[in-house]
């Protein structure tokens, strides 16, 4: 029986309202939490909450939005009132048609010459001019409609030209953190990942602070570089030089084991102290070692210097060499470190300083706010909040696989995996992940390249993941796991600079036995002995892993003879074959035939149908001690194959 609903029942909606504006029972606590502000325009009077103004949510990071979200944004920056009204006919439709998935290579190229008619209008939102007699008011207004009117034509570069764009920064307290940093600091240092600088760099950034003061200068760092070989760092030097950019290549990862090395060098010295003479004999050693190594340094100064990663002391050197010479005599040099989320720039910055004073993590945005860091007494570091600057793209699987899409949130994972499986040579992926890749042949119409589809199935039931219920390879799960190691450079894949088209050559040292864990690498180096292959046909060819340990056990517990008997077929007649023995009882192993079996035995001997035997009718009768166990008024005819 149903229950009547009772009136002093209260539906979610009322509760959470009543919730907010603090009203009912036990709310008199959060009506505190509510201010009151008014609208000067309109003169209508509304709630809000006090955290809404909270400096950690004016400072966060938007670099995507609906089209709903982006439209009242806009509105928002605009200053304009508009109204809404209820239509069931109204719907909101995106006009973005790009190819969320792979691209032909003919398609690719035609998308890149289009980027690069175009690149010149890729810009970063400027401030407005202001001076001592500019209001506050009067410079947010100004701020905002730069920002609108710098947002609007993005937009229109992007629809009009049919371009896809990488998600960039849209929110102005951000932009506002940048104008204070190129208008504080001497130098602008732009951190990109080493596997794709000019995806990561912003051309137009340096354009806009020699704009702001002709003094100022621009560095280029390369972080990272560890992931790149020695000729993928010439040729990336080769394009920087010519192009007439200021770079450096570092590693802040090589930078902090560096300096863990040397704290636990430290650390042992202390504990150890040597002999007077023991220490002479190292003072000696090291002064030869020295000696070697500015003599072999001496001829290539010439060739490294332009490839060489800077240790921490060489980049803080580099700085300086940026300082302004008309300053005071007490003017220390600002830096300021611009970069996307998740380049490495925090990471640089605890290098920079020895100990970690800024908080690291691989979401995007994490550094928040606004930092002075005094770095020496002759450098102070600005570190500025993670940027997303706008970019031309070609896909959106390729924005995923660079790590300016988040995984986690990712709404189709073939088109990101299918670049990985392009980029990374099969038997890499197969030896790295101890898996075996079962690809279409080239006769039955495959490319001889994994699809995304073989590349998730392998791995997904390899590890053991299925989907709920249907017992299937969990592609999804595994994908995700697939693509964070091509992001955190499991995977290696450095792209070319512009004027060399074959990625495969360029990438090619990257894929041997060196760049494997441990544990891969002895298989790999027998699987690849064992087919003779040679380093072209290692990025085409299926290569054969030998077994690991765990399939061992598993092959020895499976083959191992266990205490199991054969069972050998044989006809119905087989025992009775010895019945001619001269014991002719059951006793002596014998049996004698009846029925239907007596009837296909003489039918075998005489050669007639088995239909035309009479063996008699009536029961037969046995009784104890009567031989062949027949009955003594066994009818006549009856035969008895123990006495043939």
């Amino acid at each position: 029986m149903v229950l009547a609903k009772s009136k002093k029942n209260e539906g979610l909606g009322n509760t959470l309202m009543n919730d907010r504006f603090g009203k009912g029972k036990g709310t008199d606590h959060r009506k505190t939490s509510a201010t009151m502000r008014t609208n000067h325009t309109t003169g209508e009077q509304y709630l809000v909450n006090d955290k809404k103004d909270a400096a950690w949510v004016k400072m966060r990071s938007v670099t995507e939005q609906g089209a709903l979200d982006e439209f009242l944004a806009t509105a928002e920056l605009a200053g304009t009132d508009f109204t809404a009204e209820k239509m069931n006919n109204v719907k909101i439709i995106h006009t973005d048609q790009k190819n969320p998935y792979l691209l032909s290579a003919t398609e690719e190229r035609a998308i890149l010459g289009k980027h690069r008619q175009h690149r010149n209008r890729l810009t970063v939102p400027r401030r407005p001019h202001w001076d001592a007699s500019t209001t506050r008011e009067e410079l947010d207004l100004r701020e905002r409609e730069a920002l609108v009117s710098w947002r609007r034509g993005l937009a229109e570069l992007q629809e009009n030209n049919d371009l896809l764009m990488t998600p960039f920064e849209r929110n102005i307290e951000v932009w506002r953190q940048l104008w204070r940093v190129i208008e504080r600091s001497d130098l602008i240092v732009q951190i990109v990942d080493a596997r794709n600088p000019l995806l990561f760099r912003s051309e137009d950034l340096e354009s806009y602070v020699k704009a702001v003061d002709p003094k100022k200068e621009n560095l280029l760092l390369i972080n990272k570089a560890d992931m790149m070989t020695v000729k993928q760092r010439k040729a990336w030097a080769k394009h920087l030089r010519e192009a007439g950019i200021a770079y450096k290549f570092f590693s802040a990862q090589l930078a902090k084991e560096l300096i863990e090395a040397r704290e636990d060098s430290d650390y042992e010295s202390e504990d150890e102290e040597p002999s007077s003479s023991s220490q002479q004999v190292e003072k000696d050693e090291e002064s030869e070692d020295e000696a070697e190594a500015a003599e072999g340094s001496g001829s290539k100064a010439s060739e490294d210097e332009d490839t060489q990663i800077l240790t921490v002391e060489e980049l803080e050197e580099i700085f300086l060499k940026y300082a302004p010479t008309d300053r005071e005599a007490d003017h220390k040099l600002q830096v300021g470190l611009v970069g996307y989320p998740n380049v490495g720039k925090s990471s640089t910055i605890n290098a920079l300083i020895g100990a970690k004073k800024v908080s690291v993590s691989s979401t995007p945005g994490k550094t928040k706010h606004f930092q002075t860091i005094h770095l020496s007494e002759r450098v102070i570091l600005c570190d500025c909040p993670g940027l997303v600057f706008p970019n031309f793209a070609t896909t959106k699987a390729d924005l995923v696989t660079q790590g300016v899409l988040p995984i986690d949130q990712m709404r189709e994972h073939s088109g990101p995996v299918g670049l990985v499986a392009q980029r990374i040579p099969q038997p890499f992926l197969e030896a790295i992940y101890g898996i075996k890749i079962l690809t279409r042949p080239v006769e039955e119409g495959g490319t001889g390249v994994p699809t995304a589809e073989e590349l998730l199935r392998a791995y997904a039931t390899a590890r053991g993941f299925q989907t709920q219920g249907l017992g299937q390879p969990d592609e999804a799960r595994a994908s995700r796991y697939i693509l964070k190691d091509y992001v955190n450079g499991k995977l290696l894949f450095v792209h070319p600079p512009p004027g060399i088209e074959d990625e495969k050559e360029f990438n090619a040292e990257l894929y041997d036995e060196a760049h494997l864990p441990e544990r891969r690498r002895a298989g790999f180096i027998a699987a690849t002995e064992a087919l003779h292959l040679d380093d072209e046909s290692l990025a085409s060819e299926f290569v054969g892993l030998p077994q690991g340990p765990k399939s061992k056990r598993l092959d020895k517990s499976f083959f191992t003879p266990k205490n199991i008997r054969g069972h050998v077929s044989q006809p119905f007649n087989y025992k009775y074959t010895e019945q001619g023995s001269a014991s002719g009882s059951t006793a002596g192993g014998t049996k004698m035939l009846s029925g239907r079996k007596a009837r296909a035995a003489i039918a075998l001997e005489t050669g007639v149908d088995p239909k035309d035997v009479q063996l008699g009718s009536g029961k037969k009768h046995f009784k104890k001690g009567a031989p062949n166990g027949m009955g003594r008024k066994a009818r006549r005819g009856a035969p008895n194959f123990a006495d043939d």
